[in-house]
């Protein structure tokens, strides 16, 4: 795929030219391995130049990668924009915005409500961590959901207040995010690919989460948060804003990590590190500034716990700084990287093969998963949870087995999709739609019993891997569903964010306990039959 940025970075000739000591990128490396955090990606920038960049295998510098709440970051600066042009200010009410949602009787907390509130996540309104987001109108949802607090009063982490803000933007402009960050930041930072951005049932973008990016996307971003809104020679984002916006406005004591409650700005986390702060997404994607060393890094992942990933990065930053010097070598940076993920080895092939190549596999729903809109999809519950259009009821399975490869076709929904999965313990690579959302999967298959057939797919865009086992007994077949990372894992990491939801503290304990059974309730068993 040829490059269509433009503007590109340049890049040092070796690390230590901006200095950057390999010997830590080294020591960084290994430290990351060691703790098995699951990184994708890193790109360090110093003095304006590139020092190092790897990519974890199958991950690489073409494809986008799913930001999850580094999208925030986005929509902060697309608000910056908008207060900059005087369409809004920090100090415009919400309601007057949106008087079509003014109830008949006086809310004294919905008239305080301001933009400065929801960017620095202190509106006090209180949706549901859980929330279905296949149905409704957002903005509704959003007016109707309870108190937490009275705005300003308060701190917590509600994706909602910045989907509010994508809201603002189409109210006062007409455009989503994208049409209307498109010549403000996008094409001045070089990038004329159009990102996606997950959309909600109306088509306006999720503010809060689902814009795909690359790494590369993601680093020249925050270089030019790092270099005051300059990018190439030019202004791009107003100065004041980036201040202000990257700076603490607001205490966030909801979460007891070391680096999440240093301070909060608008749709920006402080760090524990003297005058540096990052724009943050679920499973550990980063975009970090380093002010005082004039540097960056951006970083994606797969690490549930994200302070153990910060961690990792606080381990060697900034001791990865030194003077700069010429005495460095390119080809010895060239050496280092991260390890590729695994994938099913070659095995010994199945004499059911032959019984089960071209037939359809028809498979039962699950009626409960299916009657709170969590139906069992090839696309592991975390990609899919925050979507307003879930994937989900695999069914009409159809395997051809060749040489060295198994193809699987299915259907969820209106999709079908096929697959081809190596069998030789090397990936091949496919492209499908699921849940309204293009992908990359990259499968490899193999019987691990006689008569279980093992697939897993990564779809190459998310974080997640979906593994399924099929186990044949005659006419009948199970589908057993997994993912890396299991939902165990997250549900563990999430836990008591779930419980700030759930005021009774009864309630809240019989709820921490269902969701820590997440796994057995949302990747159950499905049976079927060859038909």
């Amino acid at each position: 795929m040829a490059d269509i940025n433009t503007k590109s970075i340049p890049r040092a000739d070796f690390p230590e030219q901006v200095g950057i000591s390999s010997g830590e990128i080294a020591a960084f490396i290994n430290d990351i391995e060691s703790s098995g955090v699951e990184v994708h990606s890193m790109m360090i920038i110093r003095h304006g130049k590139i020092a190092f960049e790897c990519y974890r295998h199958p991950y690489n510098s073409e494809s986008p990668h799913t930001m999850y709440s580094v999208s925030k970051s986005f929509t902060s600066i697309a608000m910056g924009f908008a207060i900059d042009e005087g369409l809004v200010s920090l100090d415009t009410k919400v309601i007057d915005i949106f008087p079509e949602y003014r109830p008949k009787k006086y809310d004294d907390n919905l008239e305080k409500m301001t933009v400065r509130h929801l960017l620095t996540m202190t509106a006090g309104k209180d949706v549901s961590l859980i929330s279905d987001k296949t149905k409704g109108n957002w903005v509704e949802q959003f007016f109707s959901s309870r108190w937490g607090f009275a705005p300003g009063e308060g701190w917590r982490y509600i994706s909602e207040n910045t989907y509010m803000c994508s809201a603002i933007i189409k109210k006062l402009t007409g455009k989503g995010l994208i049409d209307y960050l498109k010549p403000r930041l996008f094409e001045p930072l070089g990038i004329t690919r159009r990102p996606f951005w997950e959309t909600d049932p109306d088509g306006l973008e999720a503010g809060g989460w689902g814009l795909f990016i690359t790494t590369d996307e993601l680093a020249r971003f925050t270089l030019c948060l790092h270099q005051g809104g300059m990018y190439d020679g030019v202004q791009v984002i107003p100065e004041w804003y980036i201040n202000e916006a990257t700076g603490k406005q607001v205490d966030n004591p909801q979460y007891s990590d070391r680096d999440a409650c240093c301070g909060y700005g608008y749709f920006f986390w402080l760090n524990d590190l003297k005058n540096s702060y990052r724009s943050d997404g679920m499973f550990s994607q980063f975009g970090i500034d380093f002010k005082d060393y004039d540097a960056v890094l951006a970083f994606t992942c797969s690490e549930v716990f994200e302070q153990k990933a910060r961690d990792c990065i606080f381990r060697h930053f900034p001791h990865v700084f030194i003077d700069e010097c010429e005495n460095g070598s390119a080809d010895a940076a060239k050496e280092l990287s991260l390890s590729p993920l695994p994938v099913l080895d070659a095995a010994p092939r199945s004499v059911i093969e032959e019984f089960v190549a071209g037939k359809i596999i028809h498979l039962n729903k699950n009626r409960l998963l299916n009657a709170v809109g969590w139906p069992v999809s090839m696309l592991p519950m975390a990609v899919v949870y925050m979507s307003a259009n879930r994937a989900g009821n695999i069914d009409n399975i159809v395997l051809e087995f060749g040489e060295n490869e198994c193809t699987m076709t299915w259907d969820e929904g209106k999709e079908h999709n096929t697959i081809v999965c190596g069998m030789d313990g090397k990936e091949r690579y496919s492209r499908i739609r699921l849940g309204g959302i293009k992908f990359t999967a990259v499968s490899t298959a193999a019987w691990t019993e006689d008569n279980v057939l093992e697939i897993w797919m990564r779809p190459l865009e998310s974080i997640c891997e979906r593994r399924i086992k099929l186990e044949f007994k005659g006419q009948n077949v199970t589908l057993i569903p997994s993912s890396s990372p299991p939902l165990s894992t997250i549900a563990d990491s999430l836990k008591d964010i779930v419980k700030t939801f759930m005021p009774i503290e009864k309630v809240a304990e019989i709820g921490e306990k269902a969701f820590m059974k997440l796994d057995a309730i949302a990747e159950p068993p499905l049976s079927g039959k060859i038909v």
